[in-house]
């Protein structure tokens, strides 16, 4: 077996630029000017970068410029689609094309959902570009990393690559149909915590997508907890170990935190 590297996660960050900040600081990843510090180590941000909080533009553009140091180091800065990237691409391109969402339209849509019109408006084809080429889901060190705690990826494709493919070729599309119906998709949560059956939706996936564990954001830990966000600090493991959340709910007060994957 080679060295073993560090590999980590951040769930969702929803424009909480500040506290991306300490907490890529407080994990050693980066130095106080926000420069790459985390030399060979494996980085995988889940998805939701906008909406209901300030600095979405911000969150992405500090990812994507550590993407570009970590390649001088050896490292390796990963990012996932969320529900969150796709909603503001589809105001962004739709804008007032109606929709039978909770606004009626794209834009809407994605207001109602905590959109902040400073992101919309700061938008350029580079962040356009990177958001539209994001995987839907990744496996990193026997880890399945999936935005939502979900199996509707089933649908979309039998292999990741698969999977991956198909989002790519969607989110370059005109095709508001798949923008509709992914969004729909993205409303499915818990999959996982039902006893036996939230269990053998895990196997499922791991089974079709490759992994020994799922690791997932979208459903704030505060609220499969029924605890204010301020109390979690900590990721949710769940079905036997097969599943862990790491959405520390930073739009609702959390501090949030960096999950190092274990090796299994």
């Amino acid at each position: 077996m080679g060295e073993i590297r560090p590999a980590y996660v951040i769930g969702d960050l929803h424009g909480q630029f500040e506290k991306l900040c300490r907490l890529l600081i407080h994990a050693g990843l980066v130095d106080n000017s926000l420069s790459w510090q985390g030399k060979d180590s494996r980085l995988v941000f889940l998805g939701d970068f906008f909406d209901r909080g300030p600095e979405g533009i911000g969150c992405v553009e500090l990812i994507m410029r550590l993407q570009d140091q970590a390649r001088l180091t050896g490292g390796k800065v990963l990012a996932l689609l969320g529900n969150h990237e796709i909603m503001i691409l589809s105001a962004q391109r739709f804008s007032q094309r109606l929709t039978d969402g909770p606004g009626g339209s794209f834009l809407d849509d994605w207001l109602y959902n905590g959109g902040q019109i400073a992101d919309l408006q700061r938008l350029t084809e580079a962040h356009i570009a990177w958001l539209s080429n994001l995987p839907a889901l990744l496996v990193v060190e026997e880890h399945l990393l999936l935005h939502s705690d979900a199996v509707f990826y089933q649908q979309y494709g039998a292999s990741a690559a698969e999977v991956n493919a198909v989002f790519r070729a969607g989110m370059h599309s005109q095709q508001t149909s798949f923008f509709e119906q992914v969004l729909k998709n993205f409303g499915e949560r818990g999959a996982f915590l039902d006893g036996q059956l939230g269990k053998a939706r895990c196997w499922q996936m791991l089974d079709q997508f490759g992994g020994k564990r799922i690791v997932h954001g979208h459903t704030p830990i505060a609220k499969v907890l029924g605890c204010p966000g301020s109390e979690v600090q900590l990721p949710l493991m769940y079905a036997d170990g097969l599943a862990v959340n790491v959405d520390g709910g930073l739009y609702m007060g959390g501090k949030g935190f960096v999950y190092q994957m274990e090796y299994i």
